[in-house]
Order: C-alpha cells, then sequence, then structure tokens
C-alpha cells in the first residue's frame, strides 16, 4: 500500500476528529458556519487547481489517443462501444436504485415538517434543448477551457484529434506537443496531489462542523441504504469486470484505492482523474483508449448518480406518501435515463435531475429539503463509485479492442509525476 494513500487515510480521519471537535467547540451554528468557512478554504484551493489541470489534460489527451487511432472509423468504432457500455451501466444503476428503495423502504415513517414555500434553490432550465446544445456544442475552445466544460473539450478534441490524422506526416508536430502537454500536465498534478491529504482533512473537517455529525443518525436509514445499494453496485461492476478481465480485476481494483479515497473524501470526481488516468495506462490501458473514454464517462456513465436518482426520488415520494406504482416507476427511470445525460456541467447536476424529475411525477419539490443537508455525504459515495465504474469502463473497451496490454509497474511504485511514455 502506497504512501499517498495512507496520507490520504491519515487526513480523512484526522478531519473527522477535526470536526468533531470543532462542532461541539462552537455550540453557535452562525460561528461554527464561519469556521467550517475557513476551514474549507484548502479543500477549494485544491479543488480548484484540480479543476486547472484537467482541461489542458482531457485537450492534450484526448488529441493524442485519437492521434494514434488508424482513422475516423477506428474512432467511431471504439465510440460504439463506449457508449453501448455507458448505456448499459447506467440501466443497471436505476434499476439497481429502485429496486433496493423499493426493498428497503427508507421514506416510510419519516416526519416531514412544515417546510411552506422553502425551496431548494436550484434551476432546472438546464433541460431544455437549448442548454443542452451549449454544453456539448463549443463556440470557442479557450471559453471551454475556461469554463471547464469537460464535453466541449471532448468534442473540439475529436475534431482535433482526427484532423492531425487525416495530416499524415504534417500532424506528427502536432501530436508530439499534445503529448508533451500531457506530459507536463501529469507534472503538475504530482504537485498539486501534495495537497491531497490536507485538502481531504480540510473538506471532512468543515462538513462536519458546519452540520454536526448527527446529520447522519438522523437519516441513518436513508444513508445507510443507499450506501448498501452502492456495495451491491460495486459488487457487480467487479463481477462483470472479473467476467471481461479475468484475475487482472483484482490488480485493477488495487490501483484505483487511491484515486477512491480521494473521490470519496473531496466529493469531487474530477479530483482523481488524473490520478485515475496514470493508473490505467500503468495497468496496460493505452493512452489512446483511456484518453478517449475517461472523458465521456465523466459525462455519460455517471454509476452512482444514477442509481442515487431514483433511489432519492422514491425515497421521498415515500415519505410524501405519494404512490409510485411500478409502471410509473419505470417512466421514471426512463426520464432520468435521458435528463441526467443533459446536465454535465451543472453545479450539483444529480440535485437539479431530482428536481426536475419531483416536478414532473407530482412529488412535492420541498422534498428535496430533506436530502439536501445530507448531499455531501452521499456525494462523497457517488464520486467513488464513478471512479470504479469509469475505469472498469476503459478497460473493458481497451479489452474489446484487443489493445489491453500487460502491466508497466507495480502498484504504486511511482508517483504521478513521473508518467510512462504515451504508446500508440
Amino acid at each position: 500500500m502506497n504512501r499517498n494513500f495512507l496520507y490520504v487515510m491519515a487526513g480523512l480521519f484526522i478531519g473527522v476528529a477535526l470536526g468533531v471537535a470543532s462542532y461541539y467547540s462552537f455550540p453557535d451554528k452562525a460561528t461554527a458556519a464561519d469556521v467550517a468557512k475557513y476551514m474549507s478554504l484548502i479543500s477549494t484551493i485544491f479543488l480548484r487547481l484540480i479543476k486547472m489541470i484537467i482541461g489542458p489534460l482531457v485537450l492534450s489527451t484526448l488529441i493524442v489517443g485519437i492521434g494514434h487511432m488508424e482513422d475516423a472509423a477506428t474512432v467511431g468504432r471504439v465510440g460504439a462501444k463506449t457508449m453501448g457500455w455507458f448505456v448499459c451501466a447506467s440501466i443497471v444503476s436505476l434499476i439497481l436504485g429502485l429496486f433496493m428503495v423499493n426493498l428497503l423502504q427508507p421514506g416510510v415513517g419519516i416526519v416531514i415538517a412544515d417546510q411552506g414555500a422553502q425551496t431548494a434553490n436550484l434551476s432546472t432550465a438546464a433541460f431544455s434543448i437549448d442548454n443542452f446544445v451549449e454544453h456539448v456544442v463549443p463556440s470557442s475552445i479557450f471559453k471551454s477551457l475556461a469554463d471547464g466544460e469537460i464535453l466541449q473539450i471532448v468534442v473540439f478534441s475529436i475534431f482535433a484529434g482526427v484532423a492531425i490524422n487525416a495530416l499524415g506526416e504534417r500532424g506528427k508536430p502536432l501530436i508530439e506537443l499534445a503529448d508533451n502537454v500531457s506530459h507536463m500536465m501529469l507534472v503538475i498534478t504530482g504537485y498539486v496531489m501534495k495537497l491531497a491529504p490536507i485538502a481531504v482533512c480540510t473538506s471532512v473537517a468543515s462538513v462536519i462542523t458546519k452540520s454536526g455529525p448527527g446529520i447522519l443518525l438522523n437519516f441513518a436509514k436513508f444513508l445507510g441504504g443507499f450506501y448498501l445499494t452502492l456495495v451491491i453496485l460495486w459488487a457487480i461492476l467487479i463481477l462483470v469486470g472479473y467476467l471481461t478481465l479475468g484475475s487482472r480485476m483484482f490488480d485493477l481494483v488495487k490501483r484505483m484505492y487511491e484515486p477512491f479515497l480521494l473521490a470519496f473524501s473531496t466529493a469531487s470526481s474530477e479530483a482523481s482523474y488524473p490520478k485515475i488516468l496514470d493508473q490505467l495506462e500503468r495497468f496496460g490501458v493505452p493512452r489512446k483508449i483511456a484518453s478517449f473514454v475517461l472523458p465521456l464517462g465523466y459525462s455519460f456513465n455517471l454509476d452512482g448518480t444514477m442509481a442515487y436518482c431514483t433511489f432519492a426520488t422514491m425515497f421521498i415520494a415515500q415519505a410524501y406518501g405519494v404512490d409510485m406504482p411500478i409502471g410509473k416507476q419505470i417512466a421514471m427511470a426512463a426520464v432520468l435515463m435521458l435528463t441526467s445525460k443533459g446536465v454535465a456541467g451543472v453545479p450539483r447536476a444529480s440535485l437539479v435531475v431530482i428536481l426536475a424529475t419531483l416536478k414532473q411525477f407530482g412529488i412535492p419539490e420541498a422534498g428535496l429539503l430533506l436530502i439536501l443537508g445530507i448531499d455531501q455525504f452521499l456525494d462523497m459515495d457517488r464520486s467513488a463509485t464513478n471512479v470504479i465504474g469509469n475505469s472498469l469502463a476503459s478497460a473493458v473497451v481497451a479489452k474489446f479492442e484487443r489493445s489491453l496490454g500487460p502491466a508497466k509497474d507495480d502498484i504504486g511504485s511511482a508517483p504521478v509525476a513521473e508518467p510512462q511514455p504515451a504508446h500508440a
């Protein structure tokens, strides 16, 4: 087990202890909120630095990956396999969330306080076709990089990679430039990751200082039920991975310990992106595959988020006593399957998806306030689950393409700051 993982684990436990101590040291809620705000500064800096890296890293690695593919037909074939996997994984996640929430009934018996005209202060405007197109089609690659619009960066990178491929010999210097940029960004990632244990500590401490450890007990059934759902989802993903990759699936899981913990403790899938990319290449997934599948996965393969959308929506319906026959639940899952793909780049996307679904199926919108306070804790597990889903998707697509090579190192033997050369 490498030292980075141990440092992040230590940061997590220290953060919990610090948060509990701070919560009881500052009984005044306003004071506790101020303390939590100052605590979160380091984690905010860390996440902003990660976002600084993501755009250039996705752009450069994806251009290199597509540039090394034989032709546009190869890009289309890999893209079709990738999206096919994503759709199947999303359906499984949605159905699992529905099954578990009906089995456990976590919302039954919840006492609803009078919430009056309170709202969750979230906009559902992101579900219009116009806004969906705006989040997919870039008007300027520089604006997309500045705004962190991953899907727009992916679209531009696909065009650029295919065009460079078509240039033949004239395109090789551009591929080399993009490859050098990607290596530079991975070195910068190594520097930024030095902050990870401190960021994890302050992120967890901030949440507990503000909300208190008691918030977990108040919704223990909901939290426990959803965590159990994700554990089952992990088991399904690992089983499918074993059937596809054989015993190498266990090696992949070991390699994802650190990205998993990083995503869990920061409640951000983006925080683990560079590390996943590095570990996938060390695992044997060619850079051209990993750099193509991962960015798409961050928009279309959010397995944890899919399970959460059905689980949380039905939880609210149960809490309010809204009748949801099986046919209506299936229709709701179908709607979630579509609408969840249209909120790439939308802040707190899962909550926006749930709010729109509540409105559409006649469930009180104020019910979102039931889960708003504990969403941070739920987001931690969702983000970690997305790490498993996206790393598995990359490895499986590489296997389907007969491009999965042997592991290039022992687990944890080298830092992110010293990436292996890209391979065609």
